[in-house]
C-alpha cells in the first residue's frame, strides 16, 4: 500500500492545468460548439478549470483526422520499432514529470497523493513500455496444408479505435487503452471521463512532444452521451472500447450493432471473490481482503468484493 506522503512544493506549484482544449489532428482546439464545462476538485468542491465540452461535430473532426494518419500519413508507413521507440518516449516522459501528473491526478480524482505518486504512475508508465516492446513482435503464424501451396497469417491493425475511459484510474485506464492500440499500429480517438479529463490532456501533449504524428493520438472532452456516444455509433470508427459501467455497455454495443457491426471490447467490472483456505495467515488474509475491496475506496473494477472461507 502506498504511503501517503504529501507532494513536493515543487509538484504543488508546477501542477496548474496547462490544456483545456480537444487535440484533433496535432492541434488544441475548442469544441465546435464553443461550450466548456467545469472540471471540480472533489475534496473541496472549487472548480480547478473549465474543460472544452466536445459532442458530435468534434468527435467527426477527431475521427476524420484519425482516418487520414491511419491510411495516408506517416504513421502506416513507421516501422514498428519505430512505433516502439515514441512510446518508451512517452513513457519517459510520464517520469520526467510525474511528480505535477500525480498532484493533477489527485486535483482532479481525490485520491490520495501518495497512491497517485506510487502506484497510479508507475503502473502507467510500465504499461506504455509494456506495449512499447511488443510493437515489433506482432506477427503471424505459417500453416501446413495439402498441396504445393503457402499458407500463413498476417496480424493487421484495426484501423481507427475510439477509446471511452473512467474516472478511478485516469492516467492508467488512458494507458490501458493507447497502449496496446498504438502498438499495434492503429489510431485513437480518446474520451476520458468528463469528471475527470486533466491528466489526459497533458498527458496527450506530451505524446505530441515524444513526437506522434498529427492525427494518430486525437481526445475529445465531454459528456458520455453526446462525446461517447458520437464515437460508438460513428460509422468510420473501426472498433471501440471502453471501461464503465454494464449499463453504459449496453448502449455501446447497441449503438456499434446499429451502425457498421464495429468491434467492442468492454471492461464492465465484476465481483472479484477472494478466496481463503482454512491454513491460511488468518492475519495476512484479513488485511488482504480488507485492501482487495477498499483499496481506491472500492473504485476498481476488480475490487475483492465477494469473500469466500473454508468452514
Amino acid at each position: 500500500m502506498a504511503t501517503l506522503t504529501a507532494p513536493s512544493a515543487a509538484a504543488r506549484k508546477d501542477a496548474n492545468v496547462k490544456h483545456t482544449q480537444c487535440l484533433i489532428d496535432g492541434q488544441w482546439v475548442a469544441a465546435a460548439g464553443g461550450k466548456t464545462f467545469e472540471t471540480i476538485n472533489p475534496a473541496t468542491g472549487d472548480v480547478i478549470a473549465h474543460i472544452a465540452e466536445g459532442d458530435d461535430a468534434d468527435v467527426e473532426k477527431a475521427v476524420r483526422a484519425a482516418r487520414k494518419a491511419f491510411e495516408t500519413g506517416p504513421w502506416p508507413k513507421m516501422n514498428a520499432s519505430e512505433r516502439g521507440r515514441l512510446m518508451y518516449r512517452l513513457a519517459d516522459l510520464i517520469e520526467k514529470h510525474a511528480d505535477e501528473l500525480a498532484m493533477l491526478e489527485t486535483l482532479d480524482n481525490g485520491k490520495p497523493y501518495g497512491d497517485s505518486r506510487k502506484i497510479d504512475l508507475p503502473l502507467t508508465v510500465a504499461c506504455y513500455r509494456y506495449y512499447a516492446g511488443w510493437a515489433d513482435k506482432i506477427h503471424g503464424k505459417t500453416i501446413p496444408i495439402n498441396g504445393p501451396y503457402f499458407c500463413y497469417t498476417r496480424h493487421e491493425p484495426i484501423g481507427v479505435c475510439g477509446q471511452i475511459i473512467p474516472w478511478n484510474f485516469p492516467m492508467l485506464m488512458q494507458a490501458w487503452k493507447w497502449g496496446p492500440a498504438l502498438a499495434a499500429g492503429n489510431t485513437v480517438v480518446l474520451k476520458p471521463a468528463e469528471q475527470t479529463p486533466i491528466t489526459a490532456l497533458y498527458v496527450a501533449n506530451l505524446a505530441m512532444e515524444a513526437g506522434y504524428p498529427a492525427g494518430v493520438i486525437n481526445v475529445v472532452p465531454g459528456m458520455g452521451p453526446t462525446a461517447g456516444g458520437a464515437i460508438a455509433r460513428h460509422m468510420d470508427v473501426d472498433k471501440v472500447a471502453f471501461t464503465g459501467s454494464t449499463e453504459v455497455g449496453h448502449l455501446i454495443m447497441e449503438s456499434a450493432a446499429k451502425s457498421n457491426l464495429k468491434r467492442v471490447s468492454l471492461e464492465l467490472g465484476g465481483k472479484s471473490p477472494n478466496v481463503v483456505f482454512a491454513d491460511a495467515d488468518m492475519d495476512q488474509a484479513i488485511e488482504g481482503a480488507y485492501f482487495g475491496l477498499f483499496f481506491n475506496q472500492g473504485q476498481c473494477c476488480c475490487a475483492g468484493s465477494r469473500l469466500y472461507v473454508e468452514e
